[in-house]
């Protein structure tokens, strides 16, 4: 496809696709147990799409004795590094050639824009796939110091059965971000896909198995929360359960663990980012257009989204103006249009949420500045325009709570002091920013953010050499890098006296 074809012949080829809603287990596309399905609906237009097997938790005993097998079969957990590798690669290769189906289908699924979905989305699921792919047989393990009577051996092993929750604001992303190094590691997977986005899921397990996964070690359950999310949280034979979504639900899966084998829980539940521009910011339009950019990118459904931006009274008027400008200019559109550079929200309950906090903003007196309402698309679907309050302080709600939406809070700071106090005071830690031209200063101020990561004078830069997780409520825990590997290997000691 390409984007050189335009919005027809992106529509075009949208309706070529032949959409599969159904589980994936043991090899098999397969329908839920009780023949129950969901509608998957299009936040583009709000039309439904696909019908989705709506698993329960009968179905997740079907994917979980599915993986089990595989796992104990040594299918995949036991064979050797460099066979692995070869796979890996090969699924990287196959995935490259549905690079334009996958970047339709996200589009379709959750409302991103193309030229997002087929620039950033795929290339970036594609690079954390080959980058796992050449793990398996460059991992040493260890000889621990002994005396010349011992050997001490320190080994990772796959921790078996891993369970992996994923969200809907980057379907494919998210869930690369845990099959990748899970799979590297020798271990069977089970991914839950959210219910607004289960479409990319189900296809690319559809492309592991044909580049040679093992029946049984990368399974799909689509469907809801309480049911086929909640079976997994409880399973007394998933090992790990790893997790990316709200605060909420994730305290949920921490509770299930308690509540049946204690099985390993890893966490990402969002932020409150915060982007400190100071008085000496190198470049004040670059920053400030960043800012706006940064907001708007994926409709602001992104964990570390800018929403607070703190900002130094020295600059704030010509800053601001520069903000409002740039986030004025980014009018939401059809998802599928390649001109488009805000989509729609992932669906009408959201786009409510989301319409909640603004009212929320007005009510506890901070200064609507641009948006607050709906554009008129003629599409249906669920778009709100990009948002900005001015006079924000912390304490209010928007400034709080995490909205996922394209609505920025603007906090005015006095000095660097305030600054740091001002983006820690916040139960989330899971990234911020810091623009200035002095290294020291940035130095200074990075060490005391208490967040899992932090960009100096950028926004949201790193690929997959680096480890992603968060402070506080923010989770635990590590994606992406080497780190990530930590999640899905017991580490063992064997001592042998000689």
């Amino acid at each position: 496809m390409g984007l050189s074809f335009g919005k027809e012949g992106i529509l075009a080829f949208r309706n070529s696709l032949a959409l599969n809603g159904k589980a994936f287990i043991d090899g098999k596309s397969t329908d839920a147990l009780s023949g129950e399905t969901f509608g998957c609906i299009s936040p583009r237009d709000g039309l439904e799409i696909a019908r989705v097997a709506s698993c329960n938790a009968a179905d997740v005993d079907l994917a979980v004795a599915a993986a089990r097998r595989a796992f104990e079969a040594g299918v995949w957990s036991a064979r050797p590094p460099k066979e692995r590798k070869k796979v890996m690669q090969r699924f990287a290769d196959l995935f490259e050639q549905h690079l334009d189906e996958l970047a339709v289908l996200e589009s379709l699924d959750m409302g991103k824009p193309i030229s997002e979905s087929r620039n950033i989305d795929v290339a970036l699921v594609l690079d954390t796939l080959r980058w796992y792919a050449e793990c398996p047989d460059k991992l040493y393990d260890e000889i621990a110091p002994t005396g010349p009577d011992q050997l001490a051996t320190i080994t990772r092993e796959p921790v078996g059965v891993v369970a992996a929750v994923v969200p809907w604001n980057f379907p494919m992303l998210m869930a690369m971000w845990k099959i990748a190094p899970a799979l590297a590691s020798g271990n069977s997977i089970i991914v839950k896909p959210a219910e607004q986005s289960p479409l990319t899921a189900i296809r690319m397990a559809e492309i592991a198995y044909e580049a040679g996964i093992p029946a049984g070690v990368f399974n799909v359950v689509p469907g809801f929360g309480p049911t086929a999310g909640k079976a997994l949280g409880l399973h007394m034979d998933v090992d790990c359960l790893v997790f990316t979504g709200s605060g909420e639900v994730g305290k949920l899966f921490l509770l299930y663990s308690g509540q049946s084998n204690m099985k390993r829980v890893y966490l990402e539940c969002g932020g409150k980012s915060a982007n400190i521009i100071l008085d000496d910011v190198p470049d004040l339009r670059v920053a400030a257009e960043r800012a706006a950019t940064a907001i708007c990118f994926n409709q602001g459904e992104v964990c570390v989204a800018p929403s607070r931006l703190v900002l130094s009274e020295r600059i704030q008027d010509e800053f601001l103006e520069i903000v409002v400008e740039t986030a004025r200019a980014i009018r939401p559109g059809d998802p599928l249009d390649p001109e488009t550079r805000i989509g729609a929200l992932v669906d009408d309950t959201h786009r409510a949420r989301v319409e909640h906090y603004i009212a929320r903003g007005h009510e506890d007196g901070a200064r609507l500045v641009l948006g607050g309402d709906r554009p008129d698309t003629n599409l249906g679907g669920y778009y709100v325009n990009p948002t900005i309050f001015t006079g924000v302080r912390n304490d209010m709600t928007i400034a709080r709570e995490e909205i996922f939406g394209p609505v920025l809070s603007v906090i005015t700071v006095r000095d660097d002091e305030e600054a740091v106090r001002v983006a820690n005071d916040t139960p989330y830690g899971l990234a911020a920013a810091v623009w200035t031209r002095d290294l020291s200063r940035a130095h200074r101020i990075s060490r005391r953010l208490r967040a899992g990561s932090v960009w100096v004078n950028c926004y949201d830069h790193g690929d997959a050499t680096v480890p992603f997780g968060g402070y506080k409520q923010s989770g635990n825990g590590r994606d992406k890098s080497l780190h990530a590997l930590d999640k899905y290997t017991e580490l063992k000691t064997t001592w042998i006296e000689l």
